[in-house]
Parts: structure tokens; sequence; C-alpha cells
């Protein structure tokens, strides 16, 4: 494979641009749906409550949001939900912040296509998996998003390898740098050496903790984005912890940290979005239900989920960084716990 390889941009698209890098804290937003027996398993994507939380995170700090990504539950969304949620989060944000769309698809025409919705609706960037649903070699993979920057958006290569059986590589994320308007990867391995790793194959690209109990350790050792699930919950805090890391006030930064990393390691498991949208309704914010396959949590997950919740919520209640947070007692008179009902939903019948 050549390390030179590169993307032609169409002519009916923007000039390649490396002036977006795709740093800072970029938040992987949370879908909230109203219940309503004509939309797809009876849950309805609530635009309005979602363009809401979009603003809130903005106005919390956060540098942007991503619609569309896992977290947004965008394989269980109909081609035009998933289109309206991104040109909602865009809305939204408006000139305050960044809009980085999930472009991902099975093959690269899908996930192109994607793009140029995005690009055609003022996205500032996109989020792209190599190929889903399929392991694709070294060659494909770099065709996929050949196609995909060819738009003309900057694009953060997204690698996770647990769920798309596709490992993106120090060595292949090198490779990949070479291509115009590819200019960030988050990094979702769980293997913290990537980051040094890949800043020294790829000293161009911005490297993305894409793990959130891990995000930390990433941003020590180099890395300067952080795109994120538990910032739906916590994102004044987050933003924080980003701040101190970057500074290298290390001390402080930990203190913030080790309190929230039990709840942060849900970003990281199976059910991670059911885990964040139980978070956002414990600190009074709109989770809500997931669409199918994703089920309820089993008690003992509640259980271990509110516990450490807890932990992290009594932690922020007392530190002066962030006093706006509910303390956990407070919590337990108005929200629920894992032996009490869910949040109500919205509805529309």
């Amino acid at each position: 494979m050549s390390p030179t390889r590169s993307s032609v941009p169409d002519p009916a698209v923007s000039a390649p641009t490396r002036q977006e890098k795709l740093d800072g804290v970029i938040v992987a937003t949370a879908l909230p749906y109203a219940e309503d027996r004509r939309a797809p398993a009876g849950l309805r994507v609530d635009l309005d409550r979602y363009a809401e939380h979009c603003r809130w995170l903005i106005d919390n700090g956060c540098r942007g949001v991503g619609p569309n990504g896992s977290l947004g539950e965008y394989s269980s969304l109909t081609d035009e939900e998933r289109r309206a949620v991104a040109r909602t989060a865009i809305e939204a944000v408006g000139a305050d912040g960044v809009v980085v769309v999930g472009v991902h698809g099975v093959g690269a025409h899908q996930a192109r296509a994607w793009a140029e919705r995005a690009a055609e609706d003022g996205a500032h960037g996109v989020l792209c998996l190599p190929p889903t649903l399929y392991r694709a070699n070294a060659s494909e993979v770099i065709h996929h998003f050949e196609q995909v920057a060819a738009v003309g958006l900057p694009v953060m290569a997204y690698n996770n390898p647990l769920d798309t059986k596709v490992d993106l590589t120090p060595d292949l994320v090198a490779e990949l740098a070479q291509i115009d308007n590819i200019v960030a990867v988050k990094e979702f391995s769980g293997d913290i050496r990537r980051v040094l790793e890949i800043r020294e194959k790829a000293p161009e690209l911005t490297v993305v903790a894409g793990a959130d109990d891990l995000v930390l350790e990433a941003l020590l050792m180099g890395a300067t984005g952080w795109f994120a699930g538990f910032p739906n919950v916590f994102p004044a805090a987050s933003v924080r912890l980003y701040e101190l890391a970057l500074a290298g006030r290390v001390p402080e930064a930990r203190e913030l940290y080790e309190p929230l990393v039990g709840a942060f390691r849900w970003d990281s498991r199976t059910e991670f979005v059911q885990a964040i949208k139980h978070g956002m309704d414990l600190v009074g914010r709109y989770g809500g239900p997931c669409r199918p396959p994703r089920g309820p949590l089993a008690g003992h997950q509640l259980a271990a989920l509110d516990a450490d919740m807890k932990r992290a919520i009594d932690h922020l209640a007392t530190d002066h960084l962030a006093a706006d947070h509910p303390t956990a007692d407070h919590l337990a008179a108005d929200h629920p716990t894992a032996d009490q009902p869910t949040a109500p939903r919205p509805t529309e019948t």
C-alpha cells in the first residue's frame, strides 16, 4: 500500500482543508424519543427536545456535538430521521460550536452519500467508521475513507475494532493521514499505547480520546480531542477535566477524574446507550428509552450503575468547579432508582 495515497475531490465540492482539527470536547449525543404508536417501535424522535439538549451542551462549554453516532442510535433510525437529526443539531448549535455528523455505512457509496448530505446541511465535519458489517481489508478501508474525504468536509476516522472487527492500526492510520481532509482519528481500541504511536506515525492528525474511562490517560499522552459519551450527563465537569489535563494540572485533573471513572466505564460496555440515558435521567435531564435492539437495563445493572452515578454526583456536588450539580440525596428524592420506574416519557397518541 502506498503511503502517498490521496483522494481527489470532485470539482463540485469544496476544496480540501486541514484548518478544522476537530479537537476539543465534542459530545456524541444521545437521542430522545417520545412515545408515538405511529412511529417505528412506537418511539418518535423528539427533535425539539434534542435541539434543546444540543444547546445545553454548548452552553455548558462543550465545543460541539456529534449526531448520528452509535450513542445516537443511528442504525435504528430511518433515513429521513437520520437526516432530520443532523439538521436539528446543526441548526441548534449555529455559529457557537461545531457539528460532526456520523456518516457510517456498510459501503463507501453509503458513507459518501451521508457525507454529501452533511455538507449540504452545513456540518463542520464528519465522523466515519470503516465499513460496517464487513471485515474489510486495508485497501478496502482506504477506499472507503477516500470516498468520504472526497466530499470535502474534515473527516474524523473512528477506530472501534470491538464493534466493527476492523482495526485502524497506527500503521493504517498513517496511510489514512495521507488522504486530503482526513484530519483526526477517534481512538477507541482501549490500548492507550496507540495515542503515542499514532502521534509518532501521523503527527499531522488530531488524536481524539474515544473511551471515557481512558480520557485522562489519553489526554496526558497527547490526545487533544475527546469525542465523548458521558458529557451528555456531566458536560461542565467534563470540559473542566479536559482543560485541566491539557494544562498539565495533573493532581487537579486526577481529583476530578477518579470519582467519575466508575460511571465513565459504562461508556465501554455493551449497554452504554442505556446507561448514559439513565445517567441523564438521574441528573434531571431526559434520557428516556431506546429503540430496539436495545432493551432496558436489568435490575442488577441498574443497581451497579446507580452506585457509580451516586459516587460521581456526590463528588461533583462538593467540587467548587461543578457546584451546580444536584446532590445524590436530592436526586434520590426526585429521580428514579434501580427499584423505581424510569422518568416519564413524553407521549403522543
